[in-house]
């Protein structure tokens, strides 16, 4: 039951990141040209952050099949702190005089899309449990 869910997610996410339509992206991302990638004049349907975190979730699903771990409390705290980077770098842009990069925000997207796919493993085995 848990592979359909995540094969579906990762169907999506695959679709989302390599879609041409940015009508699509524009309810995900802000798309703002001067934060995304561009490949031969044509801009990513998302801004760089969200595509290191697109790309984390894919890579983390994708080598999951190989390599297994149990989803405890010690991965959920790992998680977590997968995500403090990307916290750190967007609030310290937001609210501070820096200016990140598209490198570190891929980055950091990268490492927070680890975390934020462990957390969400976590979380469905969770209620799944539950319920």
């Amino acid at each position: 039951m848990y592979a359909k869910i995540y094969i579906i997610i990762e169907i999506i996410l695959v679709y989302l990141t390599c879609v041409d339509n940015m009508e699509l992206s524009k309810y995900i991302c802000h798309r703002k040209p001067e934060r995304s990638f561009f490949i031969k004049d044509h801009q990513f349907p998302v801004c760089a952050r969200c595509t290191g975190f697109y790309t984390g979730l894919a890579t983390y699903l994708i080598l999951n099949n190989f390599y297994t771990h149990s989803y405890d409390l010690n991965m959920l705290l790992i998680s977590m702190v997968l995500m403090i980077p990307v916290a750190i770098d967007g609030l310290t842009q937001y609210f501070g005089p820096r200016e990140s990069t598209n490198n570190l925000r891929f980055v950091t997207g990268f490492i927070g899309g680890i975390g934020l796919i462990i957390f969400l493993k976590i979380i469905i085995r969770w209620i799944l449990n539950v319920l």
